[in-house]
């Protein structure tokens, strides 16, 4: 199983991102799927998941403004941010999860600046 996630890049404050995961070697409906970020000097934290059943949940520094979203035909995640702001700026990684150990993707970096 491999993720590939894509879709980072320098945004201004107030403005927008789309981040991806592909991937590949199995199916993304069968499995929770979550996107985390670290900034310097801090814990990995989660930012957005979304399961098998289509449930969702988002921490308060990201709900509203934060979409995660699947397109399992192409067997991609998606995480949509709005309205983003200076303390968003981190990598972002993308997980699956599954019985035998998560599996994560490289990371992509997000950094939010005038």
């Amino acid at each position: 199983v491999q993720l590939q996630a894509s879709g980072g890049g320098l945004v201004q404050p107030g403005g927008s991102l789309r981040l991806s995961c592909t991937v590949s070697g199995t199916v993304i409906s069968l499995h929770t799927m979550a996107w985390y970020r670290q900034a310097p000097l801090n814990w990995r934290e989660l930012v957005a998941i979304s399961t098998s059943l289509g449930n969702t949940n988002y921490p308060s520094s990201v709900k509203g403004r934060f979409t995660i979203s699947r397109d399992n035909v192409k067997n991609t995640v998606y995480l949509q941010m709005n309205s983003l702001e200076s303390q968003d700026t981190a990598v972002y990684y993308c997980q699956l999860r599954q019985p035998d150990g998560d599996v994560w993707g490289q990371g992509t970096l997000v950094t939010v600046s005038s």
